[in-house]
């Protein structure tokens, strides 16, 4: 009975990791000597991993990649036109001009981790 209980356990937390996805807040840029900057961490995921941002002012996007794992190695913002890599263990910093409002979306190149621009 121990080993019954102990696999559906198991098997209810394995569903819930992957099935049940935590809701995400916007987090707002914070804005510096005129520009909006934000970290984000890279580690199973983006955190945070929806930032808003203000229309018409740049931003300072600094990615700190927490973790080894190769899905997370490339970040791509379509609507920008940027692809950069994301050396483990160390900061990249992206700029961008958010001159358009609206939701960008931004993923790893594997497009298994998903995070968003929310402009404004």
């Amino acid at each position: 009975m121990v080993v019954l209980f102990v696999g559906i356990a198991l098997v209810t937390a394995i569903a819930i990791y992957f099935f049940v996805k935590p809701e995400n807040v916007a987090i707002d840029a914070h804005t510096v000597d005129g520009v909006q900057e934000q970290t984000i961490t890279v580690k199973g995921g983006y955190n945070p991993a929806e930032i808003r941002l203000k229309k018409g002012i740049p931003a300072r996007l600094t990615f700190f990649r927490d973790e080894t794992t190769s899905c997370s190695e490339e970040i791509v913002f379509p609507d920008f036109g940027i692809r950069r890599m994301l050396p483990a263990f160390e900061n990249t910093v992206i700029e961008i001009f958010p001159d358009e409002a609206g939701t960008h979306e931004f993923a790893c190149g594997m497009n298994m981790l998903h995070g968003k621009l929310i402009v404004e």
